[in-house]
């Protein structure tokens, strides 16, 4: 029986090679406990990670929403209604466009882009964004709630 291979990623364009991770020396984190189905149960709140083109544009438009927000941050607005207008002005539609505040000084956001979605955050310190191509058994960008 085949089992699956793992998707090899080239580096995308402006992206320098970067050596894989290396396993630390000594003893490796010991195995779950028998009947801890943690894992196993949560496995379906794990983001799908992007590979070969889609993860260069996800890289592609994490960029673009750095640069979109980084004016916003310095000028220290962190108005959701700010951000939303930022991010739909990359051309991502309104209605797939969600901020929201995150502390006093931080907005977070949550883009539908299908078939990639685009988190962050962004706060008096710095501008965070990740792309990722949803959860597994799941329609949607938003994190699901609910389990099996």
């Amino acid at each position: 029986m085949a089992t699956p291979s793992t998707p090899v990623d080239l580096p995308c364009p402006g992206e320098s090679p970067t050596p894989a991770p290396s396993k630390p020396a000594g003893p490796s984190k010991p195995a779950a406990q028998p009947g801890d189905h943690y894992a196993e149960n949560h496995g379906f709140m794990v983001p799908v990670p992007l590979h070969g083109r889609q993860r260069c544009d996800g890289l592609a438009a994490v960029t673009r929403i750095r640069h979109a927000l980084e004016p916003l941050r310095k000028r220290g607005d962190f108005d959701p209604a700010s951000t939303r207008s930022a991010l739909t002005h990359l051309g991502y539609a309104t209605a797939k466009v969600q901020s929201y505040q995150d502390g006093p000084t931080g907005v977070g956001f949550l883009v539908d882009a299908s078939p990639m979605c685009l988190e962050g955050t962004m706060n008096s310190r710095t501008t965070e964004a990740d792309a990722f191509g949803g959860y597994p058994d799941h329609f949607g960008c938003d994190q699901p709630s609910g389990g099996h």
